[in-house]
């Protein structure tokens, strides 16, 4: 009898909570189950995204009735180039593992699920500090024997499943294993509890994998269209775009502030040109939509008393229709965000006061707010009710104003150069999140308009250009705005000094001891 040659060699990558470990329990109990020689190791990883937990699998495709007294050597760990079957839970664990050499052309078949969970490092910048997806997608095409690419997570969230019950029937689909569909599924039974989702997951993902050799981008889903049509004076590339921003002011406010949304955006639209892909209108009303939709208390409190909010979270921690699901709300409001939702009559002497007392850092206090029940739920729907009331409060006027501002400089450069009006739309991407991040963002959008677009320190309308999106990218890699003081400083600005950070002393508890030197 002709014995294969060597082991099919399987390397898993699941972050923590994602079944990794249960999908190669799954094929060690089919292996073991067809009397194959199966072994499989395991490397955690250091943290949920950080870096994902490994397990590697060798099945020998040979009945150990068959060997006799012989035997096949296995190896405990994964090396460069002998990979016949690379799966991966998440697109940029792919990506790791096309970049650690486990995937090459003439051997491995990738499968991988292309949605994303972004790392701490891309969360962590004040841009966009996503990684380009479609980099990695292209990378798999590239270098991959096969590739099979959809989104998993999208499949187990319908089956009401996790994720490796998807891999485990895209990995089933893809005929690399010497294991039926039957032995899988028969493997899945043996697991019992949850075994009917998870068959139904891994039968999405074995009706994926088992179709055409192609490989899938799932493609965004926008907002639905705004209830009436955008106006004659917008061209079709902006639609996509302003249709989103308009449903997103009427969802925020209401229709005569998404009415508003347009007007502003409107002006700028008639002085862009298609000779530029109607680029400077696209994205003025991508940041202008995202700054009149500032997070407030109210809107928070909208966002997290939403039917869809709850029915979400649900779904993502797969809890029974009969099986009850807790949410707690941690909030740790200020000065700032109380100070917003009133009249700016009572705003600005409070804060005046809270500055002078010192007390305008102290005054944040954590709050554990439960919404799944009836009083916590009450107090946010109550500050969620204060909607109508939102024009009268002092953060509407001071945003509103600024949004203005900001607008008057892009038309203003709009008749005399459309790059300089495209740089200053673009600092509008300053402007976000609450508490300090937004302080910190609109001080260095501030600062930007200050001295760059509306000062003269560069006046000439080529230098100013790049002179601002020089500032612009310095302001979103440095949080604390170092960066940007040092870029301003570059054209004779005078530089401010870095922000005061207080020395907290804490009381020494009783019976704690110093050190001996």
């Amino acid at each position: 009898m002709t014995l294969p040659e060597r082991p099919i060699t399987i390397l898993i990558a699941a972050l923590g909570g994602e079944g990794g470990g249960v999908l190669a329990d799954w094929i060690i109990a089919a292996a073991t189950a067809r009397d194959y020689p199966v072994q499989s190791t395991s490397i955690p990883g250091v943290a949920q995204r950080t870096g994902a937990t490994t397990y590697y699998v060798e099945i020998y495709p040979a009945k150990l009735s068959e060997l006799g007294t012989r035997r096949p050597v296995m190896t405990l760990t994964p090396a460069p180039s002998y990979v016949d079957v690379m799966v991966a839970s998440e697109l940029l664990e792919a990506g790791r593992a096309m970049q650690n050499g486990f995937v090459t052309r003439d051997r491995t078949t990738l499968i991988a699920s292309t949605h994303r969970i972004y790392t701490v490092a891309e969360k962590m910048q004040m841009g966009d500090g996503r990684f380009d997806s479609e980099v990695v997608l292209r990378a798999a095409r590239s270098l991959a024997k096969r590739a099979i690419l959809f989104d998993m997570q999208a499949q187990a969230n319908a089956a009401g499943t996790v994720i490796s019950a998807v891999m485990f029937g895209a990995l089933a689909g893809s005929g690399t294993l010497p294991l039926s569909r039957g032995d899988c599924e028969a493997a899945i039974r043996s697991g019992g509890k949850g075994a009917e989702a998870s068959l139904k997951g891994f039968a999405a993902g074995y009706e994926h994998a088992a179709g055409p050799m192609t490989t899938t981008q799932e493609k965004k889903r926008l907002r639905s269209s705004p209830a009436e049509p955008l106006r004659p004076a917008f061209p079709d590339e902006t639609h996509a775009i302003l249709g989103e921003g308009l449903a997103r002011c009427a969802d925020f406010q209401d229709r005569n502030y998404a009415d508003l949304y347009l007007d502003r955006v409107e002006p700028i639209a008639n002085l862009d040109s298609a000779a530029h892909g109607y680029k400077l209108t696209i994205e003025t009303g991508r940041f202008l939509a995202l700054w009149m939709c500032y997070e407030d208390v109210i809107r928070v409190a909208d966002l997290k008393t939403r039917r869809s909010r709850f029915e979400r979270v649900r779904e993502e921690v797969q809890a029974k229709p009969h099986e009850p699901v807790h949410i707690v709300e941690f909030l740790k409001p200020g000065v700032d965000e109380l100070t917003g939702v009133l009249p700016r009559f009572l705003a600005g002497p409070l804060k005046n006061l809270a500055e002078a007392s010192g007390l305008s850092k102290k005054l944040n206090v954590g709050m554990h707010i439960k919404t799944t029940s009836i009083s916590g739920f009450l107090l946010l729907r109550l500050l969620a009710w204060l909607r109508p009331f939102r024009p009268l409060t002092s953060r509407w006027h001071e945003e509103q104003a600024l949004i203005g501002r900001w607008l008057g400089a892009i038309a203003a450069a709009a008749k005399r150069d459309a790059g300089l009006a495209l740089e200053i739309a673009l600092c509008g991407r300053l402007i976000k999140g609450y508490g300090d991040t937004h302080q910190r963002g609109k001080g260095n959008f501030l600062r930007i308009l200050d001295t760059l677009v509306e000062g003269d320190a560069v006046p000439d309308d080529r230098a100013r250009i790049d002179a601002i999106r020089k500032a612009r990218e310095a302001a979103l890699a440095d949080p604390e705005g170092r960066k940007l003081e040092h870029s301003l400083e570059t054209h004779g600005i005078a530089p401010l000094p870095p922000r005061p950070k207080p020395i907290v002393f804490s009381r020494r508890k009783p019976g704690e001891h110093r050190n001996a030197a």
